[in-house]
């Protein structure tokens, strides 16, 4: 058997959420107590010179947003804890569905004015798909939003999960107090401080001493609003949390460290150990002593020195150890990795082992692909990665005739990670770009700039979808890429796709060439 204390201790989470509703923010926050970082960087800030930890990319600082899943971890009260902190905006929507399916659980951050987003719906339906156990911080308290328990139905009533309130807010905007931590029956007073931890206070609720601390009008609404939340909520019950049938709320303000503390202590506690993973085969469990695991994630120069590409892997069993040999389930052949590195963000360490619900980082020189398996030898394949149906298609054409090379180099990485996909026109020998939003478009264009010194200009296409077609009848299929010539493209693996340019077209072809199989991903 692996060494069970390791895996037991290992709390793996994604943190999703709306833009700009503060993940990143609370990211750095966890960061702070973690010990990882002395001081909190910011997303927005003119004051604070430091920008996020997990935003690293240059397009990121200078924008505010998150544009790639960030990977960090650190230690904490004895538990091992990874992050990951995922983009919001929902052009980066599918590095988030992935992302999803490497974590054991996930915090979801709601901003307590706007209440719950579309954004949040949408990754909350992929959390109950997965059964993944839920928390959700309702954040940003200093300034004024909905009435707690109005915000509190709604989330009930949008998320469609029960959930049940493990810390309270007193007021909120400039008359916000702090918070009572019901999981552990203290009540907590801070002082706004946006980048160090301050002392919190521990007092009695029952005793005069909180209405000397707060006043006697607030201490008599706190009892009474807890009064009603034990009355109208069912306890807390960890076994339905981890079924993600329930979800504890938290309130705080992640920019000025309120309730940031809390939410991590009981998250620890809590959340689930790595649990098993489901692969095509059968079902892998955390604690077998071989190791195996997945890619779900590939960055393009994490270090713009090396111009490197690294695949992060989920381990789900076993330990990893680096040098030994390993077998890549699609090449079948054995690979040893004498760098395997984890990471806070951009930071990396080289590490010389991992256990099961670790994210380690594997160079990559083009031998990797999202979704593909590693093990001791044994024929596996982890799957339910989503892959996506681009929805938007442009031209790419050289700005510069020099730089050539740096071009076609830099497409092929930043394809590799599964943002955006690559398509040759076979009537014309055009390259065209597929997307799930326009922002991507602009982020590849500022990456190959910035990082391949490469220009390149968009031009427009009218596409409406583009659709993998495969067929038993050879003389069908040939037929029909006559007829469509001019709409027949190839992908990076050299298979048939069909760019039809409007919805009546592909219904028309779907009605003709009865024994085509049009498939709308490019898995299948």
């Amino acid at each position: 058997m692996a060494d069970n204390t390791e895996i037991v201790r290992r709390r793996t989470f994604a943190i999703i959420a709306h833009p700009d509703a503060g993940k990143t923010s609370l990211t750095e926050k966890l960061l702070l107590f973690g010990g990882q970082i002395q001081v909190a960087g910011a997303v927005k800030s003119n004051k604070i010179k430091k920008t996020a930890t997990s935003d690293w990319m240059e397009i990121e600082k200078q924008r505010g947003i998150s544009v790639t899943t960030s990977v960090m971890e650190f230690d904490y009260q004895g538990y091992k804890i990874n992050i990951l902190d995922t983009p919001g905006h929902q052009d980066f929507a599918e590095d988030t569905y992935r992302t999803l399916t490497a974590v054991d659980s996930v915090i979801i951050v709601v901003d307590g004015a706007k209440g719950v987003e579309t954004q949040t719906r949408k990754l909350m339906e992929v959390c109950r798909m997965r059964n993944t156990p839920v928390i959700i911080f309702v954040n940003k308290m200093d300034r004024e939003g909905k009435d707690p328990f109005d915000l509190l139905d709604e989330l009930e009533e949008e998320l469609m999960i029960q959930v049940r309130p493990l810390s309270w807010p007193i007021e909120q905007g400039p008359r916000f107090k702090g918070v009572y931590n019901i999981y552990e029956q203290k009540l907590d007073l801070y002082q706004p401080s946006k980048q160090v931890v301050t002392e919190k206070m521990e007092v009695d609720i029952h005793t005069e001493e909180l209405d000397n601390q707060i006043g006697k009008p607030l201490a008599d609404k706190l009892r009474g609003d807890l009064e009603l939340i034990e009355g109208v909520y069912p306890a807390f019950d960890v076994d339905s949390y981890l079924a993600g049938e329930c979800a504890p709320v938290f309130f705080g303000s992640a920019l000025n460290n309120f309730g940031v503390q809390e939410l991590l202590n009981c998250f620890v506690q809590i959340a689930p150990s790595p649990r098993p993973v489901q692969a095509e085969e059968r079902e892998v469990k955390p604690e077998e002593p071989k190791f195996t695991g997945f890619i779900f994630k590939i960055t393009a120069n994490i270090d713009p020195n090396h111009r490197s590409c690294v695949a992060f892997c989920k381990v789900c069993s076993g330990k990893f150890v680096r040098n030994a040999p390993y077998l890549h389930v699609r090449h079948g052949k054995m690979m040893r990795f004498s760098s395997p590195t984890q990471f806070m963000a951009q930071r990396k360490t080289t590490i010389d082992e991992a256990y099961a619900g670790d994210i380690i980082g594997l160079p990559d020189n083009g031998t990797f692909k999202i979704g593909d398996t590693l093990t001791e030898g044994e024929q596996l394949h982890f799957r339910g990665l989503p892959s996506f149906s681009p929805e938007m298609f442009k031209y790419i054409e050289n700005a510069d005739p020099m730089k050539q090379k740096q071009l076609a180099k830099g497409i092929d990485q930043l394809m590799d990670e599964g943002v955006a996909q690559l398509f040759v026109n076979q009537f014309n020998g055009r390259k065209i770009i597929g997307t799930v939003g326009q922002l991507q478009f602009e982020v590849i264009q500022y990456r190959l700039l910035n990082e391949y010194n490469a220009s390149c200009r968009w031009e427009p296409v009218s596409l409406y979808k583009a659709c993998w077609i495969e067929s038993d009848d050879a003389d069908e299929l040939e037929a029909f890429k006559k007829r469509k010539y001019q709409y027949m493209a190839k992908d990076r693996e050299g298979r048939d796709v069909f760019l039809a340019d409007s919805g009546y077209v592909l219904q028309m072809a779907q009605m003709d060439f009865k024994h085509i199989r049009f498939h709308f991903t490019s898995e299948f």
